[in-house]
Protein backbone atom coordinates (compact mmCIF):
# COMPACT_ATOMS: atom_id res chain seq x y z
CA UNK A 1 0.00 0.00 0.00
CA UNK A 2 1.49 3.44 -1.20
CA UNK A 3 1.41 6.46 1.19
CA UNK A 4 -1.56 8.01 -1.06
CA UNK A 5 -3.79 5.31 -0.73
CA UNK A 6 -6.84 5.26 1.66
CA UNK A 7 -7.22 2.65 4.42
CA UNK A 8 -9.93 0.71 5.72
CA UNK A 9 -11.07 1.12 9.32
CA UNK A 10 -9.21 -2.36 10.13
CA UNK A 11 -5.73 -0.90 8.27
CA UNK A 12 -5.85 2.07 10.19
CA UNK A 13 -6.40 -0.07 13.81
CA UNK A 14 -3.37 -2.57 12.81
CA UNK A 15 -0.89 0.71 11.46
CA UNK A 16 -2.00 2.84 15.11
CA UNK A 17 -2.87 0.39 17.31
CA UNK A 18 -6.27 1.82 18.15
CA UNK A 19 -9.65 0.10 18.24
CA UNK A 20 -12.04 0.72 15.61
CA UNK A 21 -14.32 2.24 19.01
CA UNK A 22 -12.11 4.78 19.05
CA UNK A 23 -11.79 6.12 15.15
CA UNK A 24 -15.15 6.16 15.07
CA UNK A 25 -15.03 8.23 18.73
CA UNK A 26 -12.33 10.50 16.60
CA UNK A 27 -15.09 10.81 13.91
CA UNK A 28 -17.97 11.25 15.72
CA UNK A 29 -15.67 14.54 17.87
CA UNK A 30 -15.01 15.79 13.99
CA UNK A 31 -10.95 14.93 14.53
CA UNK A 32 -11.43 12.69 11.84
CA UNK A 33 -13.06 12.72 8.45
CA UNK A 34 -13.05 9.29 6.63
CA UNK A 35 -14.30 9.87 3.16
CA UNK A 36 -17.51 7.08 2.78
CA UNK A 37 -17.69 4.05 0.50
CA UNK A 38 -20.96 2.75 0.94
CA UNK A 39 -20.98 1.62 4.40
CA UNK A 40 -17.40 1.71 4.66
CA UNK A 41 -14.91 4.59 6.13
CA UNK A 42 -11.97 4.96 4.08
CA UNK A 43 -9.30 6.85 5.86
CA UNK A 44 -7.07 9.67 3.77
CA UNK A 45 -3.52 10.57 4.11
CA UNK A 46 -4.74 13.72 6.05
CA UNK A 47 -6.53 11.53 8.67
CA UNK A 48 -3.60 9.05 8.85
CA UNK A 49 -1.66 12.46 9.54
CA UNK A 50 -3.96 13.72 12.28
CA UNK A 51 -4.21 10.56 14.03
CA UNK A 52 -0.57 10.57 14.69
CA UNK A 53 -1.31 14.36 16.06
CA UNK A 54 -4.06 13.02 17.74
CA UNK A 55 -2.47 10.43 19.54
CA UNK A 56 0.94 12.28 20.56
CA UNK A 57 -1.15 14.61 22.34
CA UNK A 58 -3.08 12.29 24.22
CA UNK A 59 0.23 11.09 25.70
CA UNK A 60 1.17 14.00 26.10
CA UNK A 61 -1.74 14.94 28.43
CA UNK A 62 -3.51 17.23 26.02
CA UNK A 63 -7.10 17.36 26.23
CA UNK A 64 -8.91 16.44 22.93
CA UNK A 65 -10.57 20.34 22.71
CA UNK A 66 -6.64 21.26 22.78
CA UNK A 67 -6.33 18.76 20.13
CA UNK A 68 -8.46 20.25 17.61
CA UNK A 69 -7.84 23.83 18.36
CA UNK A 70 -3.90 23.06 16.71
CA UNK A 71 -5.45 20.81 14.28
CA UNK A 72 -7.34 23.77 13.51
CA UNK A 73 -4.62 25.97 13.15
CA UNK A 74 -2.57 23.79 10.67
CA UNK A 75 -4.74 25.62 7.44
CA UNK A 76 -4.05 29.23 8.70
CA UNK A 77 -1.99 30.86 6.54
CA UNK A 78 0.95 31.69 8.51
CA UNK A 79 3.57 28.80 7.41
CA UNK A 80 2.18 27.26 10.64
CA UNK A 81 3.79 29.81 12.93
CA UNK A 82 0.67 30.17 14.60
CA UNK A 83 -0.09 26.40 15.49
CA UNK A 84 3.41 26.10 16.37
CA UNK A 85 3.58 28.81 18.97
CA UNK A 86 0.33 27.69 20.67
CA UNK A 87 1.87 24.12 20.28
CA UNK A 88 4.67 24.99 22.22
CA UNK A 89 2.82 27.37 24.94
CA UNK A 90 0.19 24.73 25.85
CA UNK A 91 3.51 21.79 25.80
CA UNK A 92 4.95 24.66 28.53
CA UNK A 93 1.97 24.03 30.25
CA UNK A 94 1.70 20.39 30.11
CA UNK A 95 5.16 19.95 31.08
CA UNK A 96 5.14 21.90 33.89
CA UNK A 97 2.12 19.97 35.03
CA UNK A 98 3.88 16.70 34.70
CA UNK A 99 6.98 17.63 36.24
CA UNK A 100 4.44 19.17 39.38
CA UNK A 101 2.79 15.58 39.35
CA UNK A 102 6.08 13.80 38.73
CA UNK A 103 7.48 15.90 41.92
CA UNK A 104 4.26 14.34 43.85
CA UNK A 105 4.78 10.95 42.90
CA UNK A 106 8.59 10.79 43.85
CA UNK A 107 7.84 12.36 47.35
CA UNK A 108 4.93 9.79 47.57
CA UNK A 109 7.02 7.08 47.07
CA UNK A 110 9.75 7.81 49.14
CA UNK A 111 7.17 8.15 51.80
CA UNK A 112 5.88 4.78 51.02
CA UNK A 113 9.41 2.82 51.26
CA UNK A 114 9.90 4.39 54.72
CA UNK A 115 6.41 3.14 56.28
CA UNK A 116 7.26 -0.21 54.01
CA UNK A 117 10.81 0.12 55.88
CA UNK A 118 9.58 0.77 59.24
CA UNK A 119 6.53 -2.20 58.96
CA UNK A 120 9.34 -4.70 57.78
CA UNK A 121 11.84 -4.04 60.87
CA UNK A 122 8.31 -4.37 63.11
CA UNK A 123 6.89 -7.49 61.51
CA UNK A 124 11.05 -8.67 62.66
CA UNK A 125 10.99 -7.57 66.08
CA UNK A 126 7.66 -9.31 66.58
CA UNK A 127 8.71 -12.34 64.87
CA UNK A 128 12.00 -12.20 66.79
CA UNK A 129 10.37 -12.27 70.19
CA UNK A 130 7.81 -14.92 69.77
CA UNK A 131 8.76 -18.08 72.10
CA UNK A 132 9.25 -20.85 70.06
CA UNK A 133 6.77 -23.64 69.58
Amino acid sequence: MTTTDTMSIRDMCATFDVTPRTLRFYESKELLFPVRDGQRRLFTKRDRARLKLILRGKRFGFSLEEIRQLLDLYHMDDSQMTQLSKTYELAERHLAQMEAQKAELEEAIGELKTQMEWGAKKLANIASEKPAG
